[in-house]
């Protein structure tokens, strides 16, 4: 049986690419005198992949964007400056998400978050997200000094929750960092599938949508079959 549900946060519960993209085009409309020479598709779509998914910090990607559509120095600097200021103007979650996180509590579950990033710019999106209340265990990487897939934040989320690796879901979109890194310390894996990350056969269990998680644990907490979708 299940006591507990931990969660990555980026790609498992918030939608940071559609998120980003819906800030890179209100970044535009902002400064459309300024990125006349820049199109709006060109500038979403090359900002996107050279993030990598949050992983190329932001100075390296607008340089790169500003070595591409020939932007000066100082564009680059004020639109670098500009995307940090208004990150949070834009958090959209997944549909479903706080239907899914009230269901889990109602069936007893302790529920944690594990992230990798800053504390400011994750806590943020957590506030954005109306979402704090639900979890008893929050870790972000940069205040706990290690980041995932490093066994020691998962062995510690689960010491502050009090539940033991056996008894727990880790639910994440990286195959390495969130499923890999959680199984190392024991724990039941659910991955939330993205394209981008290709497959993850080593997951226990993979769904499309958050709603498919509270059928997965109210069958768990039952001790009944689910039937993978």
């Amino acid at each position: 049986m299940i006591k507990a549900v931990l969660f990555d946060l980026d790609g498992a519960l918030f939608d940071r690419t559609a998120s980003v993209a819906a800030g890179l085009h209100r970044q535009h409309a902002r400064f459309a005198e300024r990125l006349q020479t820049t199109p709006l598709d060109d500038f979403v779509e090359r900002f996107l992949a050279l993030d990598e998914r949050g992983y190329v910090k932001k100075a390296v990607v607008y340089q790169q964007l500003a070595e591409e559509f020939g932007w000066s120095a100082q564009l680059t600097q004020t639109l670098c400056d500009d995307y940090y200021a208004r990150y949070h103007d834009e958090c959209i979650s997944f549909p479903g998400l706080a239907e899914m996180l009230a269901n889990l509590c109602a069936l007893g579950l302790k529920l944690g978050l594990v992230t990798n990033g800053w504390e400011q710019t994750q806590r943020g999106v957590i506030q954005a997200l109306a979402i704090e209340p639900f979890f008893e265990a929050i870790l972000i990487s940069e205040t706990e000094g290690v980041r995932k897939p490093d066994a020691r934040i998962f062995s510690r989320a689960l010491e502050r929750l009090g539940v033991e690796a056996g008894h727990a879901l880790f639910v994440g979109d990286h195959p390495v960092n969130d499923i890999e890194g959680a199984q190392q310390v024991g724990m039941r894996t659910v991955w939330m599938r993205d394209a981008y990350w290709g497959d993850c056969p080593q997951a226990n269990w993979r769904i499309d949508g958050l709603p498919e998680l509270t059928t997965l644990c109210t069958a768990l907490c039952a001790q009944t079959p689910y039937m993978e979708q």
